[in-house]
């Protein structure tokens, strides 16, 4: 990698409120976009995402001009329901994405019809608020572990010494059935979970990662499905996690209606 390349970056985008309530992630990671476009002076070629609102069968890659906002959830204020993401998709690059896939032995089929699921517009819209740096979205395989999504993510490691944002979006915790508890202190359970990632992370502890089923305390409470921490994974490959140097640099440690962890971190080796 060379020295400038673009940082792999894990956002945990919360509930579909935070498109409106932006906390204090919102603002964090408005200030990185801004960091980010000011850092490639051609601007950013575009973004590759995953999020868990798209689970495949097996790999695929949008490769949509312009795919549509989705707002795939209900019962929320009318007002997320008129929100768009007007965002560029790009089909050259979603078609580099299926063959630098294809070249790491994962067969990726194109999906010229998916639209951009909240998983992925909602902390874009922090993240490039004027949805002027285009979108690629990749599909999180379905009964697939860490391993397969880590490895999905290393063969698109040369994509960010090309100006490409590689993002994987999930949530750093995801007990939905808490949601409604009325809580507002971070669950100690919480914390536990998020800062035990971070050590693991600060230490370059791959294999802890890897099996944090069994490594991480709560992480069975943190994440009873592992759907929305998978794509953690995603980002650590871009990032070549668990090699010499690669370390986080967390934009957010926030946590939200007292269980979900907002933290966001981008990863890189130091210039």
């Amino acid at each position: 990698m060379t020295s400038d390349a673009v940082p792999a970056l894990f956002v945990s985008h919360g509930a579909p409120l935070f498109a409106v309530d932006a906390g204090e992630t919102g603002p964090a990671l408005t200030r990185f976009g801004a960091e980010l476009a000011a850092a490639q002076p051609q601007g950013l070629r575009g973004v590759v995402l995953m999020s868990p609102h798209w689970m495949a069968r097996s790999p695929a890659v949008m490769t949509s001009a312009a795919p549509a906002t989705w707002h795939d959830f209900g019962g929320f204020p009318p007002e997320l329901y008129r929100l768009q993401y007007p965002a560029h998709g790009h089909p050259a690059l979603g078609q580099e994405v299926i063959a630098l896939l294809g070249q790491a032995g994962i067969e990726a089929q194109a999906d010229a019809a998916r639209p951009m699921d909240h998983g992925a517009w909602v902390p874009l819209m922090h993240l490039f608020p004027q949805a002027d740096v285009p979108v690629v979205q990749v599909a999180l395989p379905a009964r697939q572990g860490p391993a397969e999504v880590f490895a999905m993510g290393r063969a698109l490691r040369g994509l960010r010494g090309q100006g490409v944002l590689v993002m994987g979006s999930g949530s750093m915790t995801h007990n939905l059935a808490e949601f409604f508890g009325g809580e507002r202190e971070p669950a100690p359970y919480v914390v536990a979970f998020s800062r035990w990632v971070e050590n693991a992370l600060t230490q370059g502890h791959l294999d802890a990662m890897l099996d944090y089923r069994h490594a991480a305390p709560h992480a069975a409470r943190a994440h009873p499905t592992d759907d929305h921490f998978l794509p953690i994974f995603f980002a650590l490959g871009a990032a070549g996690f668990g090699e010499p140097g690669v370390q986080p640099r967390y934009l957010s440690r926030e946590v939200m209606y007292g269980m979900l962890s907002m933290d966001a971190f981008a990863m890189s080796a130091p210039h």
